[in-house]
């Protein structure tokens, strides 16, 4: 009998090899897990086949292309879209022998912070029925706490990846901008989005993102990497110098609970021999989300002008000339998200108002970037909490936007900064998982990866959901 809740890819590995289980036996345990639990959660939207091989399974979130298997961006617009090629990330991990599940629920065109925002129905957390799994890759996050997936790939813009996985109690790496390719992910916004991996634990995050890493000839903005990805092994932080700016760890968002389980996780920072100093970066939380919501609602405007039901995808049937059926189907196909991003970046990027908005907003990114590497001279490493709060009841922001958005405060300066982050979950706060965010400069992950095991073997964070494992 294969325990999916707590069977890591790792292990599962030693197990093929050992002839100890088939592929077909595993991708079938899988399988099985995602017939008894999903009904409930909801974290699949498609569901494969076992098409055969010996392979560990993956779950795929629905915003990367995967020939022949639907890809809809958790959108109408795109629903009953299947693409005739695969995605660079896909032919990585197939060439590695990976086998996907099935594609994972998202907020459309990943743009929330709770997956509330799929037109096909929310995705709920493992760890509370009740309550969110984060956003946009609530589903790739709930398939791996809840023992439906060994792994998953996931896509970050403003915390898509980090935020899901510091609800939902996994480990989840937004890499450095460039490090992975984009070609033939739905795009949001394009010099933000990026692929990264989501897993049990911190080795089997390093090693899907070395997997998937590296230059691509379709990706003009993609870079090899300057070292190979090392597994990491050690169990101690000396020589690391962690930084803990004021602004991400004493802002009043943050609840009691989560600040004294990432405090907790700083004083283990010092325990396992690093050196640990307070540093501040003064108009990263006041200007990173505004400044983020001007820019990568303008690209999603761009991006999105794609969707007039012509090429691919949903046509409204009640549109008369070409530009009514343009109207029809984009009113009809777009979820309130979408409509209201597009709203706000079509008048950012308008006559007159560009320089104002998008152009003032591009400037504010730079002093982040600035302000993000003066930090950098004196640490290795910036922690933080990952999310201001637990996961929290599902609607209960679904109403007030800007509520919503203030869930990604503290993931947001670090990707307007194009840095790598690394999410480890480091303890419970009203039963519910706590994540610590780690940040390090560009090509830094081997260094989160080190300090984030590090930190996960001293923690002993147990990763499966209690209700799961009753």
């Amino acid at each position: 009998m294969v325990d999916t809740l707590r069977l890591t890819a790792e292990e599962a590995v030693r197990l093929l090899e050992a002839r100890e289980l088939s592929g077909s036996e595993l991708y079938a345990a899988y399988r099985e897990a995602i017939d008894a639990r999903d009904p409930e959660l909801h974290a699949y939207l498609h569901v494969c086949d076992d098409d055969g091989g010996e392979g560990i399974p993956i779950a795929v979130k629905d915003v990367i292309g995967t020939k022949g298997i639907p890809t809809t961006a958790g959108s109408r617009i795109l629903e009953g879209y299947v693409p005739v090629y695969d995605s660079t990330v896909i032919e990585r991990c197939k060439a590695h022998g990976l086998r996907i599940l099935g594609k994972t629920n998202t907020d459309e065109f990943a743009m929330g912070s709770s997956t509330e925002n799929s037109a096909f129905g929310p995705t709920r957390n493992p760890w509370d029925p009740s309550r969110v799994p984060g956003g946009s890759g609530g589903g790739s996050a709930a398939a791996v706490a809840a023992g439906l997936a060994p792994w998953a790939l996931g896509s970050d813009t403003g915390g898509s990846i980090k935020q899901p996985a510091a609800l939902c109690g996994n480990v989840g790496l937004r890499p450095t901008y460039g490090t992975v390719s984009r070609y033939g992910i739905v795009a949001f916004a394009s010099s933000l989005d990026q692929v990264g991996p989501v897993a049990r634990n911190v080795r089997d995050c390093a090693f899907l993102y070395s997997v998937i890493a590296g230059r691509d000839p379709c990706d003009s903005t993609t870079v090899e990497l300057p070292q190979p990805v090392e597994l990491p092994r050690g169990d101690d932080l000396k020589g690391l110098r962690v930084g803990v700016p004021r602004e991400f760890n004493e802002h009043e968002a943050i609840e009691p609970g989560v600040r004294a389980a990432v405090e907790r996780a700083i004083e283990l920072c010092r325990e396992l021999g690093a050196e640990v100093g307070e540093c501040s970066l003064p108009h990263a939380v006041e200007y990173g989300l505004p400044c983020y919501y001007l820019i990568a609602p303008a690209e999603a405007s761009s991006n999105l002008a794609r969707y007039d039901g012509v090429r691919f995808g949903y046509r409204s049937p009640n549109g008369g000339d070409r530009l009514e059926m343009y109207k029809r189907t984009r009113d009809e196909g777009f979820g309130d998200e979408p409509k209201r991003r597009i709203m706000v970046g079509t008048y950012a990027l308008s006559a007159g108002y560009y320089d104002a908005y998008y152009g003032q907003a591009q400037k504010v990114r730079t002093v982040l970037a600035r302000e993000h590497a003066a930090a950098f001279e004196r640490f290795d490493v910036l922690v933080s909490p990952t999310s201001p709060t637990v996961a929290f009841p599902l609607g209960s922001r679904t109403e007030n936007p800007i509520a919503m958005y203030l869930s990604d405060l503290l993931t947001i300066p670090s990707c307007m900064a194009g840095l790598p982050g690394l999410n480890v979950p480091c303890g419970l706060s009203e039963s519910l998982p706590v994540g610590l965010q780690l940040i390090g400069p560009q090509f830094s992950e081997n260094t989160l990866f080190r300090a984030g095991y590090a930190l996960e073997q001293a923690l002993g964070f147990d990763p499966v959901p209690a209700r799961l494992a009753a």
